[in-house]
């Protein structure tokens, strides 16, 4: 008997963290799917199956860095994040850059910042956009298919998508200056 509790216990936790695709707690909009990276960790506790059910439909997507690591968006969930929408050739992109950067370090461990590079083809052209603007010490998310661009529901570049915890989110255009970008990300902190 000893050794099926924990076979039992188990099943349980699986089929408790499981999406039936039915609405959430506060009604609205049937859940989707959690990606397959953001399965409960090996401790399976039933507080993390419970955050990953509240996972907000924005940050249900599956990416890679443009340095090639996979980059789920359950790693923001419970956090406030700005994503900024560039394309290695904007104007208006690699002038916002050190804006960005400087933000971002700013607000180091209270939001995170991602970019999102897309609207072209060649991935070196989006390293060296990284390296020229700064914005090295945030991540960057390989979108040459405009596959991330679709999901947020962006058109256009610069843009920034300002997403609280709860998933509820602000869009703005470029080129967003020093003194914007920051009044913008307190707000989103709460601060």
């Amino acid at each position: 008997m000893n050794k099926l509790l924990p076979l039992v216990s188990g099943a349980i936790l699986l089929a408790g963290c499981g999406g039936s695709g039915g609405a959430g707690a506060g009604g609205g909009t049937p859940s989707a799917p959690v990606p397959s990276a953001a399965a409960p960790s090996s401790s399976g506790s039933p507080a993390e199956g419970r955050r990953l059910r509240r996972l907000p439909d924005k940050l249900r997507f599956e990416a890679t860095t443009l340095d090639g690591r996979p980059f789920p968006g359950v790693n923001l969930a419970e956090k406030p994040v700005v994503f900024w929408f560039w394309a290695p050739w904007c104007p208006k992109c690699r002038a916002e850059g050190p804006a960005v950067a400087k933000a971002a370090r700013a607000n180091a461990g209270r939001v995170a910042f991602v970019g999102v590079a897309g609207l072209d083809r060649d991935t070196a052209k989006m390293r060296e956009f990284v390296t020229r603007t700064g914005t090295s010490g945030l991540p960057h998310l390989d979108d040459r298919s405009g596959r991330l661009y679709r999901h947020f529901g962006v058109t256009t570049q610069s843009s920034f998508l300002f997403v609280r915890p709860d998933g509820t989110a602000e869009r703005a255009s470029g080129p967003l200056g020093d003194d914007e970008l920051a009044a913008r990300v307190r707000k989103l902190a709460g601060g």
